[in-house]
């Protein structure tokens, strides 16, 4: 039996917070300042993502962090703590990632929303794997609060005349955000009123109402599991796409935490696609 090769470790950037702004009542940007970010500037994906990795400040760990030597120091407990995050623009040495806040819960929400000038930030990437074509007849973004900023990313990346929609889920109107999307794509800004996220099948409903436009069109839909289960069901089985015009993913799960969320995307009930 052959060892399977594993892959190298993306190197790890140390930033510092330089500034945050709360763009919603529940999306916060924080912007952060390092070197040696030419990977994320010239990243062709819209949807150019990063790895965060949080570790518990009474330790007193250093970055960069060697993870093999820690797992065989630290107590389960102890050891640093990774979170999936949307890279929103990066210009020279500056990075932006836009966080969702609810309350205390999760872990990188409440960072961002405390974070502070000076704070650390520890990133390593980019990944991603979309990016608008520009050939497609038509193109249609789909998502929650977790998918704004690259749904925001995309739209701005888009021709000038394309055309075609965006569907985009928060809580109330408050929470809409600017957009610059193309006068041809209408912004359709979904409300699931006191409903928990992810606790409502508001966003695919409206997306339901709407039709795919004539040619060949591209689909960029990314946010709760199961409403992107019902998405999928939705271009793929009613709308008669193929799969090489769908982006679609789970950002999350709800009632699941982000370490089980990650861990049943072995399972059957994480499976989308």
């Amino acid at each position: 039996m052959t060892d399977r090769p594993t892959r190298p470790p993306r190197p790890s950037h140390i930033l510092r917070v330089v500034a945050t702004e709360w763009l919603s009542p529940h999306l916060v940007r924080v912007r952060a300042r390092g070197e040696r970010l030419e990977a994320f500037r010239e990243s062709p994906h819209t949807d150019a993502y990063v790895k965060i990795t949080f570790v518990k400040p009474e330790l007193g760990l250093e970055p960069p962090y060697d993870l093999a030597t820690l797992r065989e120091t630290l107590a389960p407990e102890d050891l640093p703590v990774t979170r999936t995050y949307t890279v929103r623009a990066v210009d020279g040495d500056e990075m932006t990632i836009d966080f969702v806040v609810h309350g205390d819960e999760g872990l990188a929400g409440p960072w961002a929303a405390r974070a502070q000038p000076g704070d650390r930030l520890v990133v390593s990437g980019p990944g991603g794997g979309y990016a608008p074509d520009p050939t497609a007849d038509w193109h249609l973004f789909v998502g929650d609060e977790s998918a704004i900023p690259a749904i925001a990313a995309s739209l701005e990346a888009l021709p000038r005349d394309a055309v075609g929609a965006a569907f985009v889920e928060v809580q109330r109107p408050g929470e809409h955000i600017a957009l610059s999307a193309p006068a041809g794509v209408a912004v359709t800004w979904v409300h699931r009123g006191d409903a928990e996220a992810g606790a409502t099948s508001v966003l695919v409903d409206a997306v339901a109402q709407w039709h795919p436009l004539e040619g060949r069109g591209q689909v960029f839909a990314h946010g709760e599991r199961e409403a992107m289960k019902a998405m999928r069901d939705l271009v793929f089985t009613r709308w008669g796409l193929d799969r090489a015009q769908v982006s679609l993913s789970g950002y999350w799960a709800y009632g699941r935490t982000e370490d089980r969320f990650q861990a049943e995307k072995h399972e059957p009930i994480g499976k989308i696609l």
